[in-house]
């Protein structure tokens, strides 16, 4: 109603033009004239033009009308402003119009963060991936047995006891056991308190081995911890980076993804790569440079996942490469590895001498192996068959059979992580398990490539097979996460 107690809205009459024409100059005619009186008046649009005609024209009722998204707006001269019947200072006008826009865009963002960070309470957690349980244990009683095949004959040599490997891996697997069991009690609202930790965790594990930390052949890489043995900061930094990045990708996937130049630059590459290079530098310091080209592509492969631009990440990983390389040149000790790669028959008695072992004893396998435990090589040939050149012995005593029964149960474990994450609650849980079931196809892919020499041997482990309590114990703890966060793939998203 407006201050005469007519109608605020003019109603469409029904007859002929002439009617609506002689309706609508009456109603024009009745308009109050006072200036204490300002009305505004919204005509449908067949009579817009002919109340226009017939409105009062004198200066203190004139009106500028503003077009809106919900019709017209009229301006009076007193600064004031009238919108579907309600007063708004006229100065105000631009920004009142953007007010739900921003509002929205806002909430659009927290609505985006919760559903890619934040589990709902409606998600419940029932029981772990049965499939990827099955294959982890397989995968640890195979490596287990393969552990004391190949060490038995090299542990029995150097600390006269034949058990000494198998015991201290049996020992970190059932440390292992246990993480599992605890990390998979934990419910997936813990997890980005438990990311913060974790990553603070490994950074200043990783400086303090810089400063206290044990050298073995060249490189400082390894924390001597009293009744437990050395413990080797790097595995831990490489898990770090993986949940820290699905952690950021994840919080921020708005402005990760963002039209905006500038935005999409900073949140997208920038702090992404600090994060990459605040742990990936400090790997370098320790020299332990096939643990920093693993980093960097776990780095890479996590932003390509969390969706920042391959124009960004194209650059960014060519330099990285340029970067890589330039690094092992300038140190000797790798750059003589390069040479070696190129030629091992060039120094066999000394550089050369694990490579071209490691090929004579997959060459020696043949179809179906000399049989479990009937290596020869492992005499004193290969060089610690235990660790990196594991492969080389399952090859020697299973053949190409059990080389591909290996390489088939990582890619089945590798596949069901990939389905787990394909299931998981949101973004963050999505990319933590992406990126850890990558790691692990990286270790086995680059172990194979450096026992068979298709790339320099750069000391990467194969995951629960090769001797080394640390990163048996962090991978188990890593399967742990997939575990727990299977726990959740039934709920519907």
């Amino acid at each position: 109603m407006n201050p005469n107690g007519e109608d605020y809205f003019v109603k469409r009459s029904v007859g002929t033009e002439k009617e609506k024409s002689e309706n609508t100059k009456s109603r024009a005619e009745t308009l109050p004239q006072s200036k204490t009186h300002r009305t505004a008046v919204r005509i449908e649009p067949d009579n817009a033009v002919e109340t226009q005609k017939n409105a009062p024209k004198s200066d203190s009722e004139a009106k500028s009308t503003l077009k809106t998204d919900n019709g017209r707006r009229t301006l009076s001269k007193s600064g004031e402003n009238r919108r579907d019947g309600m007063l708004r200072p006229a100065g105000r006008e631009s920004q009142d119009a953007m007010q739900p826009e921003n509002v929205s865009d806002k909430a659009a963002a927290r609505s985006l963060r919760d559903r890619f960070v934040r589990i709902p309470d409606s998600c419940k957690a029932g029981n772990v991936d049965m499939v990827f349980l099955v294959l982890l244990i397989f995968l640890l009683a195979f490596g287990a047995v393969m552990s004391f095949s190949a060490s038995y004959a090299y542990a029995d040599k150097k600390y006269g006891d034949s058990y000494y490997f198998v015991e201290r891996q049996l020992l970190f697997t059932l440390f292992g056991a246990i993480a599992i069991t605890i990390v998979t009690l934990f419910p997936l609202k813990t997890y980005k308190l438990v990311t913060y930790a974790v990553f603070g965790l490994a950074v200043i594990l990783l400086l303090l081995v810089l400063v206290m930390g044990s050298t073995r052949g060249g490189a400082k890489r390894w924390l001597e911890i009293p009744g437990f043995g050395s413990f080797q900061p790097s595995e831990l930094g490489k898990t770090a980076l993986v949940m820290m990045m699905s952690l950021y990708l994840a919080s921020f996937a708005d402005k990760v993804e963002s039209p905006k130049f500038k935005t999409s630059f900073v949140y997208g590459l920038l702090i992404p790569a600090l994060l990459i290079g605040l742990i990936g530098g400090l790997v370098v310091l320790e020299r332990h440079f096939s643990g920093l080209i693993i980093i960097c592509c776990i780095g890479l492969c996590e932003m390509v996942l969390g969706g920042c631009k391959l124009r960004y990440i194209i650059p960014i990983g060519v330099v990285a490469a340029v970067g890589i390389a330039v690094l092992i040149l300038a140190t000797g000790y790798s750059s003589t590895r390069i040479s070696v790669w190129l030629d091992p028959w060039s120094d066999p008695g000394d550089e050369g001498w694990q490579t071209i072992q490691g090929l004579y004893t997959i060459a020696s396998g043949g179809i179906f192996g000399v049989g479990l435990g009937n290596s020869r090589q492992k005499y004193g040939y290969v060089a610690e068959p235990q660790n990196d050149f594991i492969f080389t012995i399952i090859c020697e005593e299973l053949g190409f059979a059990g080389a591909v029964t290996v390489m088939l149960l990582f890619l089945l474990l590798i596949w069901r992580g990939f389905v787990i994450a394909r299931h998981s609650p949101n973004r963050f849980t999505y990319l933590i398990v992406m990126g850890l079931m990558i790691k692990v196809a990286l270790q086995v892919i680059f172990n194979i490539a450096v026992v068979t020499n298709t790339i320099p041997n750069t000391g990467i482990s194969l995951p629960f097979f090769s001797s080394g309590g640390t990163s048996l114990l962090v991978q188990m703890a890593e399967m742990g996460i997939v575990l727990s966060i299977s726990r959740y793939s039934h709920n519907p998203k």
